[in-house]
């Protein structure tokens, strides 16, 4: 994907804005006893983060793993991001397939919120990387 600098700035923000909804649906799923579906949404939440910040870059993985190594490359490897954002973000992969593919996989009220103050820490840290490469 080739774009100009300000096309990857607006496509960044509309990425980190999407990350945010996906949150806020995620607060409301678990607020509603929904936690499945909280998991799912607060991975969806972290994955639309890291796009956001990968695009800046350039970078536009097409898969799960590929995000984990260029955030991993990009921004960890370089003191941008720690390393525990990737942690979290394997962990918030894990549980989403789970709920999402186990047949008879179930997530309680604790594991659901774990993964919505997960996906909270990791967009917090990746806001926190896009001020740092946008200064």
């Amino acid at each position: 994907m080739t774009l100009s600098s300000e096309d990857k700035k607006t496509l960044s923000q509309f990425r980190l804005q999407k990350a945010k909804e996906f949150l806020d649906d995620a607060q409301k799923n678990f607020d509603d006893g929904r936690y499945r579906t909280s998991v799912n949404r607060s991975y969806y939440a972290a994955l639309n983060a890291a796009r956001a910040l990968l695009i800046l870059e350039g970078a536009n993985p097409e898969t799960h793993d590929w995000v984990i190594t260029m955030l991993s490359l990009r921004f960890v490897k370089k003191g941008i991001l720690p390393s525990e954002v990737i942690k979290s973000f394997k962990l918030l992969l894990s549980r989403r397939t789970d709920v999402d593919y186990g047949d008879f996989d179930s997530i309680d009220k604790e594991e659901a919120l774990v993964s919505l103050n997960d996906a909270k820490t990791f967009i917090e840290a990746i806001e926190q990387a896009m001020k740092k490469i946008l200064l």
